[in-house]
């Protein structure tokens, strides 16, 4: 209920950017092709990854068990679903990254392997810019065969 639908927004937004969408009755409404490829890019994302990334949290971070996994699982569903509820804007993975960790420590600290913690967190820091640099990359190289 939160990840497609800041995808959406940004894809939206560049519509109304370029024109492409405008408001009707005082609202923008988000094209139902944009609906479709946001759904179908996290539904191929999570097939392609998705196995790599269930081993990760549930036995790199910490060896889950069962009634772990469940608490994990709801205490993420909870705060995703009220996040939501609420308008703001929360990452999926970030949230059941911590849910994972906090039940990994409320065990006990060592529980956790922060080595792999670690790393997932240096990988979110740097996304943002990395990301920012790479949509920088194709203005400079498209702007100008556009016509820009």
């Amino acid at each position: 209920s939160n990840d497609a639908q800041k995808t959406m927004g940004i894809i939206t937004m560049s519509l109304v950017a370029y024109g492409a969408v405008t408001q009707e009755g005082g609202k923008f409404h988000v094209p139902p092709w944009v609906v479709v490829s946001c759904a179908t890019a996290m539904a191929l994302g999570t097939a392609a990854g998705g196995v790599r990334i269930i081993k990760t949290m549930g036995t790199k971070i910490i060896d889950l068990k069962p009634i772990h996994g469940f608490a994990a699982e709801t205490s993420a569903a909870i705060t995703i679903l009220s996040a939501s509820f609420m308008g703001l804007p929360v990452s999926t993975t970030h949230v059941i990254s911590g849910a994972i960790m906090g039940v990994g420590a409320s065990q006990r600290v060592s529980a956790v392997r922060w080595g792999v913690t670690t790393r997932i967190l240096w990988a979110w820091v740097l996304t943002i810019p990395i990301s920012a640099g790479v949509a920088w990359g194709c203005f400079a190289v498209l702007h100008p065969l556009l016509g820009g």
